[in-house]
């Protein structure tokens, strides 16, 4: 399998364990314990994210342990590499997550979703300024087709929302942190100091950190951890954090390997893969419209990667390598 190959699969096995992931976790948020009050409905994606992204982390540790990697990463975080990766982590998590948890409150899940998937367009801009990585025209197209297709499907389920100028605030503030932080993840691997398992291992704590130090106390939302800890979910909720876990490893690995744009691309492919997993795991009726609408949204994530010449990602990080 040729670099490029490589690139491809993990960024498409990024969509479908991210897929997965996003399938599970829906189950476990609509359990009784999340559900009790109006605030607990609230609190309970950023919750379920802290114990995701904690999970997370200590399967990494488990991971980097077997491969006796333990310690790289902490000594990793006084490097420049390591630095941005945090950064990439404090726009990508904190601050990124949290804009889209308090978008889908005031816009809806579909809209806030739908919304949300311009999040490459944005990375490509900001990673052709900063690494220029450039598109093909093709490319392009094949970014906008993805895009597209994701906001049919998402007002397909034509939910209302309430409170759009609040809403969509969050829901830009969210589209900046995720495109901004795959550019700045690239920046941070581009010379090669840092290994896309270290930077998601560092990832994965500062997130877990910072949102049990700060959004966690800020929200009042403790009471609810506790809940959670002590319920028979916490154990479903640690595999979840596997099945997310393998997601970010290949996704980091994407954008090592093909650069930010593509890697993107190839990883929102998760909206139409958890219309085939809900159909398959929870039997959920599908209409030929949705199914159409997925299709295009993976055809337009295999145009956006598609180049019959060497990947400029590739030849721009070994020429800064080699300076």
């Amino acid at each position: 399998m040729n670099i490029k190959s490589k690139g491809v699969f993990f960024g498409l096995a990024s969509g479908i364990t991210w897929a997965l992931d996003t399938l599970l976790i829906g189950i476990v948020l609509s359990k009784s314990m999340f559900n009790s009050t109006e605030m607990v409905v609230f609190l309970a994606p950023l919750v379920s994210t802290f114990f995701h992204d904690m999970l997370s982390s200590l399967w990494m540790m488990l991971y980097m342990t077997i491969r006796r990697e333990f310690r790289a990463p902490f000594k990793k975080l006084r490097t420049r590499s390591g630095r941005f990766v945090m950064l990439g982590a404090l726009l990508g998590g904190p601050i990124g997550m949290t804009g889209y948890v308090l978008a889908v409150k005031y816009l809806g899940s579909s809209l806030a979703g739908s919304i949300s998937a311009v999040y490459p367009a944005v990375g490509a801009f900001f990673a052709f300024i900063l690494l220029k990585d450039r598109l093909t025209v093709k490319n392009w197209i094949g970014l906008f087709i993805s895009i597209l297709f994701i906001f049919l499907l998402g007002f397909a389920g034509g939910e209302p929302s309430q409170n759009y100028i609040l809403g969509f605030s969050f829901i830009l503030l969210s589209i900046f942190g995720w495109g901004m932080e795959c550019v700045i993840l690239a920046y941070g691997m581009k010379d090669d100091e840092i290994t896309p398992e270290q930077a998601l291992q560092i990832r994965q704590l500062v997130s877990a950190v910072t949102y049990g130090v700060l959004i966690l106390p800020f929200f009042n939302a403790y009471p609810l951890v506790g809940t959670v800890l002590k319920s028979s979910e916490m154990l479903f909720i640690a595999v979840i954090a596997l099945s997310g876990t393998a997601s970010y490893v290949f996704y980091y690995n994407a954008i090592y390997v093909i650069g930010p744009t593509r890697a993107m691309a190839l990883n929102i492919s998760y909206s139409a893969w958890g219309i085939f997993l809900s159909f398959i795991i929870l039997k959920e009726p599908v209409t030929a419209k949705i199914v159409f609408f997925s299709i295009m949204v993976l055809v337009g994530s295999i145009i956006t990667v598609a180049n019959p010449e060497e990947l400029k990602w590739m030849t721009i990080r070994k020429g800064r390598r080699a300076a």
